[in-house]
């Protein structure tokens, strides 16, 4: 008998996810992966940071922990100490009870429920995204229901910024569309704006009344100083004007599959800005109810104890370095190969993906020949590489260069 859903077409593997199936699949015991967005050890290994394991023994040993319902919006501690870490202890709007907090489903999470109360309750449905972005940015915006559009941003040129065509853009934008901005270490080019360029965006964004949307999924992981990563962020929220920012605890606490994040909308004034989280309720209540607790509890442990934040701060500099020490082995390795063409934007690039400028035919001879896995666009995860494995990157890299130019 023919099933109900006899007509469903089999959809496309997730380009990205796509990656680590083919992956899996390959016997090679040469096999690199660099198409996946987490952090791995000098050995490959997926890494729990100390201090979460820390954090969570603390929960599990309390006995007074129970498993009941937590509000919509969250945990209480969690959503301020989110909201200080991205816009600085002292920050103005924090102190004026301007900024609506809640805790979301990691970073995709924060983004959809933003978008939906955007839809919902924003007098412009238009949203300028970056070229490129994330993968998953458009869709999560499309099936909101607001209507995506673009602005230049990456220049292959120069394997830099397009900042000329970016000002075009978004000086070209209706009045009061939202722009979806990288809050740093831009996914997937690693390209971002100096501190002089953010000034101008701010102040075209601003004489535009054009809607700032962060996206911060890599405070602190960028630079290893989550202050220095939070400007961008900052710099708006300095001015008195509105802003959303959504964070993730995937990257800089390693709490990938914990799903932990936070949607942070900041106003014009405390009334506002109670009022919208209300609203922002109303958009989480039939979609998922309320957030799960043991992620969230492990965050807010961590912010709360000045020891443990210190120890993180110490553990996410690491992870920091690391990546780049290996954008660094990369770049040394193609040099004293003799790679034709310029190479630099690789330790010019900034934190968990470098934007190799690699063509498609060159990424699949190197996952052929070399058993190399990465996106189509060129995009390698730098945490995926080791001092061991350098080498064979850049030899692939040097092949698929000379023999397809």
């Amino acid at each position: 008998m023919d099933s109900v859903f006899s007509n469903v077409a089999r959809a496309p593997e997730d380009p990205i996810l796509g990656v680590t199936v083919a992956y899996n699949n390959d016997p090679s015991p040469v096999k690199i992966n660099l198409g996946v967005g987490a952090y791995r050890t000098e050995e490959g290994k997926p890494l729990v940071l100390d201090v979460v394991r820390k954090a969570e023994q603390l929960l599990v040993n309390d006995p007074s922990r129970v498993k009941e319902y937590i509000p919509i919006v969250g945990i209480a501690d969690f959503n301020k100490l989110s909201a200080k870490l991205i816009l600085g202890a002292d920050s103005p709007a924090i102190k004026e009870n301007r900024v609506a907090t809640i805790q979301c489903l990691s970073g995709t999470g924060s983004l959809r429920v933003g978008a939906e109360f955007l839809k919902k309750h924003y007098h412009q449905s238009v949203i300028y995204i970056p070229k490129p972005t994330w993968g998953n940015h458009p869709k999560v915006f499309n099936l909101a229901g607001l209507s995506v559009e673009y602005f230049r941003y990456y220049d292959p040129a120069t394997r830099g910024l397009d900042f000329k065509g970016l000002l075009e853009d978004l000086g070209a934008a209706p009045s009061g569309a939202i722009v979806l901005l990288h809050a740093c270490a831009h996914n997937p080019t690693g390209v971002d704006p100096t501190s002089e360029q953010w000034e101008q965006i701010r102040q075209l964004m601003r004489s535009k009344s054009l809607l700032p949307f962060f996206d911060s999924a890599y405070q602190g992981f960028a630079s290893g100083s989550l202050d220095t990563d939070a400007q961008s962020v900052r710099t708006f929220v300095a001015d008195g004007g509105e802003c959303l920012i959504a964070q993730s605890y995937a990257k800089n606490m390693g709490l990938y599959g914990e799903r932990v994040g936070a949607l942070s909308i900041v106003c014009k004034s405390a009334d506002v800005a109670s009022k919208v989280e209300s609203q922002v309720k109303l958009v989480v209540r039939p979609m998922y109810s309320s957030p799960p607790i043991h992620g969230a509890s492990i965050v807010a442990t961590i912010l709360k104890s000045s020891d443990m934040y210190n120890n993180w701060t110490i553990e996410l500099k690491e992870m920091a370095d690391r990546i780049k020490s290996m954008r660094q082995q990369l770049f040394e390795a193609i040099q004293a190969r003799g790679t034709p063409g310029d190479w630099s934007h690789i330790i010019k690039q900034i934190g968990m993906f470098t934007f190799t400028g690699l063509n498609k035919e060159q990424v699949e001879f190197m996952t052929q020949e070399f058993h190399i896995y990465m996106t189509s666009d060129g995009r390698i995860s730098m945490a995926g590489l080791s001092s061991k494995t350098v080498p064979h990157l850049a030899d692939a890299m040097h092949a698929a260069v000379t023999r397809l130019g």
